[in-house]
């Protein structure tokens, strides 16, 4: 290669790295969603609603709305999707449904898998991004608890779930692809049906919010501490990231070795935003009083 060559092939690299988009999060604060870099600076409030989540290329952040229902008692939650740029918020109104929430990103940032209230029943519902092309994910043999928290496998073909007793892996048309028992799993621990899984960069390892068993002397704290453990898909084997007496929850991944996450130190009232490395030694407060906390691909 030329030197003239090389100078022009130098410059343009360094131009198209220089003018990348800033890595991006998302998360909730007082039924308000914000985005924000990935320091937790530049903070933007971009619409009102609850379980945010950014895409991979960080220009949208998919959520839910919560509004009072006049027809029936609880809420009424639609999936809408916010443009990060102008603000732009887009509620997905061809599903047929008011009791929608969670939305997940594909992998690929074409579909959103998210839980669905239908017949009487909570599913498992799949979207294109611009709202079309909706449709259920049935199969009668997983429980209705199974679709409070989907998460996307890294082949964007299938989408891990779980209810009370087992983490599935189901393809997009609702078939069991492996299912691992969390007594078999978890050791003095167990799930509830809105926590959270979440997939490893290299689709190897899948975090995930426990209940501790033991008993925990925390005074401001109702109920079981929570905590994050790490699950390897091959050997099957899971493990404690968090500390003894940290209370962490709410895991999404960064990279192959640190995550986002949420802790509530004691005496605080409200818990707040953390970057934390995979074996659980450092950790960094990155936005206060918030929860929910997503960010867009590296």
């Amino acid at each position: 290669m030329r030197p003239l060559t090389i100078v022009i092939f130098l410059c343009v690299a360094f131009s198209a790295l220089s003018h990348a988009a800033p890595r991006k999060i998302a998360y909730e604060r007082r039924d308000d969603i914000f985005v924000a870099d990935a320091d937790g600076t530049h903070q933007k409030k971009i619409a009102a609603g609850a379980s945010p989540e950014i895409s991979p290329d960080g220009t949208r952040v998919a959520f839910n709305t919560s509004e009072d229902s006049k027809t029936r008692p609880g809420p009424e939650r639609h999936i809408a999707v916010a443009d990060v740029a102008s603000g732009k918020v887009t509620i997905l109104k061809d599903i047929p449904s008011d009791n929608c929430f969670g939305p997940v990103w594909s992998p690929d940032g074409s579909k959103l898998a998210f839980s669905i209230m239908a017949e009487k029943e909570w599913h498992l519902g799949l979207v294109n991004a611009d709202g079309s092309g909706f449709r259920l994910v049935k199969n009668a043999g997983l429980k209705s608890e199974a679709f409070g928290a989907p998460e996307w496998a890294r082949d964007g073909k299938s989408i891990f779930c779980h209810d009370l007793d087992n983490i599935y892996q189901i393809d997009l048309d609702g078939n069991i692809l492996k299912k691992w028992e969390l007594s078999k799993i978890l050791t003095d621990a167990s799930m509830n049906g809105g926590d959270r899984l979440s997939i490893s960069p290299d689709g190897k390892v899948l975090l995930m919010d426990v209940d501790c068993g033991a008993e925990h002397e925390r005074k401001n704290w109702d109920g079981p501490q929570p905590a994050i453990e790490k699950f390897d898909v091959a050997s099957e084997k899971a493990v404690r990231v968090t500390g003894k007496n940290d209370f962490v929850w709410d895991p999404f991944w960064l990279g192959n070795d640190e995550f986002l996450c949420i802790m509530q130190k004691e005496n605080e009232n409200e818990p707040s935003i953390y970057r934390m490395s995979l074996d659980g030694k450092s950790m960094k407060l990155l936005v206060k009083h918030a929860r929910t906390p997503s960010a867009s691909a590296p």
